[in-house]
């Protein structure tokens, strides 16, 4: 009599990027933000009021009535948002990761768990593009109390912020696990982030810089999503697809970058 051997349920098969690992990081993030969310949503709210009150009342009261069509308000009120974009991802992330793997060992606990480089950069990754994503949209709220009328097109910016922010997150891990002092920061915000949010088109249409400059800042992210921004409240264009395709494809280049610096740092 032949009797049937009972077979094992085969084991399952491992994702290259697990959930359970990319939310277990994410939810330590979510903890740890609870106790200082307060203070990051009061400057989120106060800095584009104080802008506003700079630039768009003061500066547009007397100097600029109208750029482009738009009133100075509404023109830096749209611009805002890449400026609240960047300032919200590409610092937190460089500081952030720095610290936590230099001074905190964070990192090294984490990877201690079934969670690999690549989950933890995602998951980095993920959760300073959705904070940045909400906060992005804080200068449009604030430019409605300002004049700004309300826009169906403005419901897809948080969005346009949130692969933006992705890319920038990116950014700031790559630059956090490749310097090896936390001073050495002073010289990428100098160097690349105040130029890339200065001739982003947030305060002046970059029609008016020279065409080197202007050819040049079809490259700069914080340009396309300024664009988006104010194609979303005032009416889309054609172009405005290869803006998104141009975000999400900075967003994905970055992340390789960032998961291969943290595994030099890190791992090897």
């Amino acid at each position: 009599m032949n009797s049937e051997v009972a077979q094992a349920p085969p084991a399952p098969q491992m994702r290259r990027l697990e959930p359970a690992a990319i939310g277990g990081v994410m939810s330590r993030e979510v903890a740890n933000f609870r106790t200082f969310w307060k203070a990051t949503t009061f400057s989120s709210v106060l800095e584009p009021v104080i802008y506003l009150l700079a630039f768009g009342l003061g500066l547009g009261a007397t100097l600029v009535n109208r750029v482009d069509g738009l009133s100075y308000v509404e023109y830096v009120g749209t611009g805002m948002v890449a400026t609240a974009v960047i300032f919200s991802s590409a610092l937190p992330a460089m500081f952030g990761t720095f610290v936590k793997e230099r001074f905190q060992r964070t990192y090294d606990a984490i990877l201690a768990a079934p969670v690999d480089v690549e989950e933890l950069v995602t998951a980095e990754m993920l959760w300073i593009g959705l904070r940045s994503g909400f906060y992005g949209c804080f200068p449009l709220l604030v430019s409605m109390l300002f004049g700004l009328n309300p826009a169906p097109g403005m419901l897809l910016v948080p969005f346009f912020c949130f692969f933006t922010a992705l890319g920038f997150a990116a950014f700031g891990i790559a630059v956090a696990a490749s310097v090896s002092k936390i001073d050495q920061f002073n010289y990428v915000t100098t160097l690349f982030i105040t130029p890339l949010f200065l001739v982003a088109g947030t305060f002046f249409p970059i029609s008016q810089l020279p065409e080197g400059v202007q050819i040049a800042s079809q490259a700069n992210p914080l340009h396309h999503l300024v664009e988006l921004v104010r194609d979303s409240c005032f009416g889309f264009k054609a172009t405005d697809l290869l803006r998104v395709a141009f975000l999400v494809t900075f967003a994905v280049l970055l992340w390789r970058v960032a998961v291969r610096r943290m595994e030099k740092r890190l791992i090897d």
